[in-house]
């Protein structure tokens, strides 16, 4: 009997080989920004030594003065960012956040080929669907997990673990900065005394009004609805609410009601009509969006096969952030790829049919419920209560209607007659009810 030569070509090697030949050599790691995230980010690679990642360069404006003693010297430093860009690195970590220049970054490595993994909400919210299609004819990946929600694993989640639901709403909390000023505004505090508290840890900007008028947490819900609802919206058609008209009265008037205050974003999908909206609404004290405190983060999504799934934790944060970064990073290591979860463009309406909260300040006279009932009634819309608490002087005196479900436009109409009436000190403040 003749010997019989049995040879194995490239192509039957195990599937286990292939993954150890990848492994065998890290993908190089170009971190873009070394601020509180991108240093985070930098640390766990040093310290934790991820298996199949390897940090090799450091890019910052004005680099010598973010130099640390603890990155290793192979590192190379460099505020040159087309040298980076034009480098051996595989991946481009971009932290910088902001539209430009960090999307032109992004732009010119996914252009090249590489990989880059991002944390910048708006630059995903306004152009992910646009870089995701540039990623993917260049044979690169584009991961952003830790673009809304920091280190809670929301955008994994979705793409994965809910990927064979159908989401019919969102109802999250996606500001750090909002929660933790509302939720110490809860003891009796006034807005401005718990924003300069803010501001002094860290937690809100000089200008805060990315945080506090609503946009930050706007471009979040607006990447959410891609993945959760399938529907790719300009971010713009959504019109945030600021926190700013919040007082204390208000979080009086909510306990009384059995609620608290949080900013929220929200978004449903039903009969082919899509409604966002984001800012301050009453949350019923059972709900666990009234759990989260301080600079927590919550997001539920409620699936019409799952029903609720609730995520929750520290959102926000330099070490939070960067481990979504690194579990990206290792992701696309290990060969992960992202579920293609189709979006078909949508127009935005804010039109919801919700319970509200209206607040009225008002030089007290006879007549004055009668005229707001009249002007809620020509709309067709029921009160629920009137609430009036004692101790307030009758040329400042505020109190509180609540309505039945009514559309958001119906109300509009209502109070733009209430508010000529010559007894108003200010416009009326109406806040939607989350039941």
């Amino acid at each position: 009997m003749s010997g019989v030569n049995i040879s194995v070509s490239p192509q039957q090697v195990s599937p286990q080989a292939a993954r150890e030949s990848r492994l065998q050599r890290p993908l190089r790691i170009a971190i873009f920004g070394f601020g509180t995230v991108g240093s985070s980010v930098a640390r766990i690679l040093v310290e934790s030594a991820p298996r199949g990642l390897e940090l090799t360069h450091v890019f910052n404006r004005g680099v010598e003065r973010k130099r640390v003693d603890w990155v290793p010297s192979s590192v190379t430093w460099s505020e040159d960012a087309d040298a980076v860009l034009g480098s051996d690195c595989d991946v481009v970590v971009e932290l910088a956040g902001g539209l430009d220049p960090a999307g032109g970054w992004v732009r010119q490595a996914l252009d090249a080929g590489k990989s880059v993994v991002t944390a910048n909400k708006k630059l995903i919210a306004f152009h992910g669907v646009e870089l995701e299609q540039l990623a993917a004819s260049r044979g690169g990946h584009l991961k952003y997990g830790a673009a809304v929600a920091g280190g809670i694993p929301v955008i994994p989640g979705l793409e994965q673990g809910l990927a064979g639901d159908r989401i019919e709403r969102i109802e999250g909390i996606l500001n750090g900065t909002c929660n933790f000023i509302l939720s110490q505004m809860e003891d009796g505090a006034e807005y401005a005394a718990k924003l300069a508290e803010a501001q002094r840890l860290g937690y809100a900007e000089t200008d805060p009004t990315e945080d506090v008028g609503g946009f930050d947490a706007r471009a979040k819900l607006s990447i959410l609805m891609r993945l959760a609802l399938r529907v790719a919206v300009n971010p713009e058609e959504i019109i945030p609410r600021p926190i700013t008209t919040i007082t204390a009265v208000d979080f009086s008037y909510a306990r009384d009601l059995g609620c608290t205050i949080r900013q929220v974003s929200r978004a449903d999908q039903s009969q082919g009509r899509v409604a966002a909206t984001v800012g301050p609404m009453l949350v019923a004290l059972r709900s666990p969006l009234a759990w989260s405190r301080g600079t927590e983060n919550m997001v539920v999504v409620s699936g019409h096969y799952a029903g609720d799934v609730v995520f929750s934790g520290h959102g926000a944060g330099g070490h939070p952030t960067a481990v979504a970064v690194v579990s990206d990073l290792l992701a696309l290591a290990h060969g992960s790829r992202r579920v293609e979860l189709p979006a078909l463009p949508a127009t935005v309406s804010g039109e919801f049919e919700v319970p509200h909260y209206i607040r009225f300040l008002v030089r007290d006279r006879p007549g004055i419920v009668a005229a707001i009932t009249g002007a809620l009634a020509e709309e067709k819309i029921n009160i629920r209560a009137i609430v009036q608490k004692p101790g307030y002087p009758s040329d400042a005196l505020p109190f509180v209607v609540t309505v039945e479900p009514c559309k958001s436009s119906a109300l509009k109409r209502a109070l733009e007659k209430v508010k000529t009436l010559d007894c108003m000190i200010e416009e009326p403040l109406d806040l939607q009810m989350l039941e």
